[in-house]
């Protein structure tokens, strides 16, 4: 394997690490926005309006060049239906089944996004990597089952919250050979935070009471600007399977940093999940870029 070709992969699991770390700690933040008079709308508004500031500010400095015709329509669908469905997928199952239930739904998307890349570009994933995808998926049942209990709507809900996610990552790969990560990672937020801001006003929006409250929203910001941005570059170098099954790393960091800062207790499955997780993506690690992914990687 060629000095290039290591280079990439490495970015890439770096990439993809961040990503699932960045967006692992994002619950805590929540958790204190939430307890600080933030409603989910207002948040989620915050969320995309302060990160696709921040990152419009940056590829601006850099003198980047926006994203224009089909490429941009792509962008604006991942921004502003796949990231709104998903999330409205999501935070409505709740409603209906298990926490447990609906993250353990919402973690079929690497699978689903093998199947999907694999009819699209008709390749083999091999042993070694359908091997990662296996323990990465058995390893998040482990981390986040508990009670999984919920109606069929529940689960209805649950399936097409994984269904549009993978959506938005397959878009990501098909796209981004020839766009850079930076003005597309700055077109979704932006898109995101513009149709949150359309919502807000028929919800009403509850602004944080304090500054802890304005600390967290921006700290769920920042994480939100290294997820996006971390997951797309992980794409780009990685391909969306293995950027995928390096994201399954997401619940573990949650799960860690929700018992150092906020004292939550780790049940000794959730401790075997993550070591089964571990191993997949140190399979990863020793595999080469898929031959179907693009050489050049504009940031």
């Amino acid at each position: 394997m060629d000095v290039t070709t290591n280079r990439r992969r490495l970015q890439g699991i770096v990439f993809s690490t961040l990503s699932a770390a960045s967006f692992g700690i994002a619950p805590i933040f929540a958790r204190i926005a939430y307890n600080d008079g933030l409603n989910t709308t207002t948040a989620m508004f915050l969320r995309f309006a302060i990160s696709g500031t921040i990152m419009a500010v940056l590829f601006q400095w850099q003198g980047g060049r926006w994203p224009q015709g089909r490429n941009l329509l792509v962008l604006l669908l991942m921004g502003g239906v796949c990231y709104l469905g998903q999330s409205f997928c999501y935070f409505s199952a709740l409603h209906y089944a298990s926490a447990g239930l609906v993250a353990l739904l919402l973690y079929l998307y690497p699978a689903i996004v093998t199947v999907i890349l694999a009819l699209i570009t008709r390749s083999r994933l091999g042993p070694v990597r359908t091997a990662a995808l296996v323990a990465a998926l058995a390893g998040t049942a482990l981390t986040v089952s508990g009670s999984l209990q919920g109606s069929l709507l529940g689960v209805v809900l649950g399936t097409a919250a994984a269904l549009i996610y993978s959506t938005y990552i397959v878009l990501g790969d098909r796209m981004l050979g020839g766009e850079s990560v930076l003005g597309s990672t700055t077109v979704i937020l932006l898109t995101a935070a513009a149709v949150y801001g359309i919502i807000i006003p028929w919800q009403g929006p509850s602004w944080p009471a304090s500054a802890a409250g304005w600390g967290a929203a921006t700290a769920i910001a920042l994480t939100t600007v290294g997820g996006v941005f971390g997951f797309l570059a992980g794409i780009q170098r990685l391909g969306a399977v293995d950027a995928s099954t390096i994201s399954t790393l997401e619940p573990v960091m949650t799960i860690v940093l929700a018992a150092v800062f906020l004292e939550e207790f780790i049940r000794l499955r959730q401790i075997f999940g993550g070591l089964i997780i571990l191993a997949a993506v140190i399979l990863l690690i020793r595999r080469g870029v898929p031959k179907y992914i693009q050489t050049t990687d504009p940031l």
